[in-house]
């Protein structure tokens, strides 16, 4: 088998394990995956050390880094604790309540690590519910959704969307302009939606939590101030001509250089994982695109009536594969075959990964991450809890997307 040959099939290989989540009689997750994909081609594929490493975009891997950083100060500090128990305290209102736990868990996941609001947020949430005997479910699924669209306005708000500006070169400014519509609307439509359809389903008479919620960080007024005005302080110079990668790395290593908490202790709630699947992937991916097929399989689909850039085609492509093979895998694909030089284009993607992400389960870590958090509470969730309110949650937040794509023409 030639170069290009061994390269095309690694790469398939690779990408199919990943849409199973698994390699059946190992113990292999999607960044282990990643990560011999590009072992692979390095051996199989002849792909140089040299050349692997060019093929890492090494700014958003920093920006991340940054970034997990920046959010486990504040996890540390207490701070994620903190607002989690104030949203809890407010369960005198469902309605209310609901309105305020989608809207701060949007915001905060839109600057902040959306996985880790998600984390914290389940069992102190879940708790509160079941003991005022409300049921669970249709809340943090709610919770999940909010994460996902709010991750959506910002650059920042999750790792898909750190990637395409580093490689879209998107201004942060415009970008929260343009995206700060759909997202509004998205969660919106979201509220309205949940509140219809789960009204009439929220006594949960019966159902107590199955353990105690695990012990929060506690609460340091000082650490928490400094964690946010670093955050601040960071942000604001995102709207300046500076690389964001060397911002987030200064806020980063400020936090590391802290009299209050041990740099171990950081460093163990820096999501490693993502970062070796994004490495892994970017050299996958990068030895893929140089044989020059991807681009070709792109022009074949166009020949055919189907053209790829068309916002509506990228938006529903994008969402399909963010549910079949992780949304971080498929931006990493989408990228290296669609004009992101285009900032339309740029945006979608950013958009529709974030969304797509809500359609069902395994769409999003985050998702996930509330379905697991919910089970050690005693509380299932299940595929068709999750796809009932969010498959028309997700078809909303596209069209609502599509729509704000030809206002803007």
């Amino acid at each position: 088998m030639n170069s290009a040959g061994a390269i095309t099939a690694i790469f398939a290989i690779t990408y199919f394990c990943i849409a199973l989540g698994h390699v059946p009689g190992l113990k292999l997750n999607r960044p282990g995956i990643a990560l011999l994909g590009a072992i692979g081609m390095m051996i199989a594929a002849g792909v140089t050390t040299a050349r692997a490493i060019s093929f890492v975009n090494w700014p958003t891997i920093f920006l991340l880094f940054g970034f997990f950083v920046v959010s486990a100060q504040l996890r540390l500090s207490g701070f994620y604790d903190k607002v989690a128990g104030a949203i809890a305290a407010r369960l005198g209102h469902p309605a209310r309540f609901l309105l305020v736990l989608m809207a701060v868990t949007a915001g905060l996941s839109a600057f902040l690590n959306h996985d880790i609001v998600c984390f914290v947020f389940t069992p102190i949430v879940g708790a509160a519910l079941l003991s005022k005997r409300i049921h669970p479910v249709p809340f943090l699924v709610a919770l999940a959704i909010a994460s996902n669209i709010g991750a959506a306005a910002t650059l920042i708000g999750n790792p898909q969307n750190m990637m395409i500006s580093q490689v879209a070169r998107l201004d942060f400014g415009r970008y929260i302009l343009w995206s700060i519509v759909p997202v509004l609307f998205a969660l919106a439509a979201a509220y309205g939606i949940f509140w219809l359809m789960a009204r009439n389903h929220l006594e949960a008479a019966g159902l107590a939590p199955d353990q105690a919620p695990r012990q929060p960080y506690p609460f340091n007024r000082l650490h928490t101030i400094k964690g946010i005005v670093i955050l601040v302080v960071a942000v604001a110079l995102f709207f300046t001509s500076l690389p964001k990668e060397v911002i987030a790395l200064a806020a980063a290593g400020i936090h590391l250089a802290s009299p209050k908490f041990r740099t171990d202790d950081l460093l163990g709630l820096v999501d490693w994982p993502i970062l070796v699947l994004f490495m892994g992937l970017f050299v996958v991916t990068g030895a893929f695109e140089s044989t020059g097929w991807g681009q070709q399989g792109v022009h074949w689909l166009a020949a055919n009536g189907f053209n790829l850039n068309a916002p509506a085609n990228l938006a529903l492509v994008t969402a399909a594969l963010s549910n079949l093979i992780g949304n971080s895998a498929a931006v990493m694909l989408l990228l290296k075959v669609v004009h992101v030089g285009q900032p339309a284009a740029a945006c979608v993607l950013a958009l529709a990964n974030s969304f797509g992400g809500s359609l069902i389960i395994v769409g999003s870590v985050s998702n996930i991450i509330v379905v697991q958090q919910a089970r050690e509470l005693g509380v299932k969730i299940s595929f068709m809890d999750f796809a009932r309110l969010g498959v028309p949650t997700t078809a909303a937040a596209l069209a609502g997307l599509l729509a704000w794509v030809a206002v803007m023409g």
